[in-house]
């Protein structure tokens, strides 16, 4: 590669690092960035080394949230821990399954997230009157980590995205505490992918770790303006990025 090459991936290193940290869809960005410039690369080598930039940028984004916001530990753990062991196992079926049945139907479920969030301007930006008992959080963290982990291992899209709505509508939290929460769970489901993909030989570590330094700055910029601009801007930007990903995925199944 050259230096433009290198300053092309660099730079969607960090606008990924930053979009994923406020409502997920950073590998959008990055991964177009790297077929492009290294067509060669497999679809297993390519998400492999998107996890290990990602793994940073998300690392860097839950210590940020963290700080500032008091996590439920206790449940998130557990929650995180189930995320890497679906994200192991969706990474582990990416060889065996053709990816383009799944393309139309992420694209159905961002329209739907779009309109549901349209039609519902309230969600996510104010607190849910009933604070849910503890057991509908943990059953909400578990099917959420298990069901969207899998799904981040297998194709990844929107996964914060997914997570950010799910606990939005099913917890009732606005949106910048849903999407702390999302980042722990997005963590267990970039490392578990990480674990396999890094066993079976697929991560291109020079790289990868170059792009994670910018990822990093990308998603601590993120978290804080995230953190400033409150709900209302998470909000906005997670509208966006659905519509963006709509037509992106459109462009990569239609174009």
């Amino acid at each position: 590669m050259n230096i433009a090459d290198w300053g092309l991936l660099l730079t969607a290193a960090a606008a990924a690092g930053w979009v994923d940290a406020v409502v997920g869809g950073g590998g959008l960005i990055l991964l177009p960035a790297l077929f492009l410039v290294a067509p060669q690369l497999t679809p297993q080598a390519a998400l492999a080394t998107n996890k290990l930039t990602a793994i940073a940028g998300t690392s860097a984004a839950v210590i940020t949230f963290s700080r500032k916001i008091s996590m439920q530990w206790r449940q998130l753990v557990p929650a995180a821990a189930l995320a890497a062991v679906a994200s192991g196992c969706g990474a582990a079926a990416v060889s065996l399954i053709d990816k383009k049945y799944f393309i139309p139907i992420v694209m159905v479920v961002l329209v739907g997230v779009a309109a549901f969030v349209t039609l519902r301007p309230t969600l996510g930006t104010s607190v849910a009157t009933h604070k849910p008992t503890t057991r509908k959080t943990v059953l909400v963290l578990l099917l959420a980590a298990g069901l969207i982990g899998l799904y981040d291992g297998l194709l990844g899209p929107g996964t914060g995205t997914f997570l950010i709505i799910c606990f939005a509508t099913f917890l009732g939290t606005e949106f910048v505490r849903s999407a702390a929460m999302a980042k722990v769970i997005n963590l267990g489901s970039n490392f578990g992918a990480l674990v396999y993909f890094a066993a079976t030989g697929h991560v291109w570590w020079t790289l990868g770790l170059a792009m994670a330094t910018c990822n990093i700055a990308g998603a601590v910029v993120g978290s804080r303006m995230a953190l400033s601009k409150g709900s209302g801007f998470v909000r906005i930007t997670l509208l966006v990025v659905v519509i963006v990903m709509v037509i992106r995925l459109g462009w990569q199944q239609f174009g």
